[in-house]
């Protein structure tokens, strides 16, 4: 291993113009380099497939976790997989390719700064942060003018609820963190404390932003940092002493709002952290 860092992003969001044109555009500074992709790279099976692809014939190793977008089912996706099915042939893919997923093995990271192991998170959402339930979130989310598309795109089949498949999913995470034996960076599309929150410009969006049963996570596992996106609202913050990073580019009106271009890759080891 050289001089590569460990870098990630998420919420690419290919669908615009704009951000296919840079997803393409990425690039590793050194041939050691990884990228983290933490979720929200697009809505189309296909699409999703070949960015992921393309950036692992690139980048030394790409790790991929899902975000609510890639679970989705549109309605114009020749794919019409939903749920648990989707997922699984989002793997499928992603394995073909070299792309390591939350079905894996945990990979280390042996360059500056580590050992590391880096532990790539499907936990999903279960509506527990800010709202008692589905039903009341869905309620204040239509008061406050919001459309949850989740509601209508995100299926969890065979799972009788999207809760369900996310304790589900959080119970299996639990028992192999539970194995760590070192340091490790926990790489999750929703963050896993509701402090970020504190920043959404629609409150009531927050039920569909995670759980509340990965809270303690960050304190109970030996974590040496956290990466997230799904808010679209990048930035670095430490909690009880470890470090968040939330690595989302966003649609374009988002990331014009604070330059003129989307932003870089955040730098998680191995580098000067931006």
């Amino acid at each position: 291993m050289g001089d590569g860092r460990l870098l990630a992003i998420s919420d690419l969001h290919i669908g615009y113009p704009e951000n296919r044109a840079y997803a393409d555009a990425l690039a590793p500074a050194d041939p050691d380099d990884w990228l983290i992709v933490a979720g929200d790279v697009g809505e189309i099976f296909a699409d999703v497939g070949f960015v992921l692809a393309s950036l692992a014939s690139r980048y030394a190793r790409v790790i991929w976790v899902p975000g609510n977008h890639e679970l989705w089912t549109p309605p114009s996706d020749p794919v019409a997989l939903r749920g648990v099915a989707r997922y699984e042939a989002l793997v499928k893919v992603c394995r073909r390719f070299g792309v390591l997923t939350p079905e894996d093995e945990f990979p280390v990271w042996p360059g500056p700064d580590g050992p590391v192991t880096i532990a790539p998170l499907f936990t999903l959402y279960d509506y527990s942060f800010g709202s008692p339930g589905r039903a009341d979130a869905v309620r204040a989310a239509e008061a406050a003018g919001i459309a949850a598309l989740d509601e209508e795109l995100l299926h969890a089949d065979p799972y009788p609820s999207v809760a369900d498949w996310c304790r589900d999913r959080v119970t299996v995470t639990e028992s192999r963190l539970a194995a760590l034996s070192g340091p490790a960076v926990l790489v999750s599309h929703w963050p896993l404390i509701p402090a970020p929150l504190a920043a959404l410009r629609q409150a009531a969006y927050a039920p569909w932003c995670g759980t509340t049963l990965t809270a303690g996570w960050h304190t109970r596992y030996p974590v040496a940092a956290a990466v997230y996106g799904h808010l679209h609202i990048p930035r670095t913050a430490y909690r009880d002493g470890v470090r968040f990073e939330e690595v989302s580019v966003g649609y374009p009106r988002e990331w014009h709002r604070r330059g003129s271009a989307p932003p870089l890759p955040r730098v998680v080891l191995g580098g000067t952290v931006r």
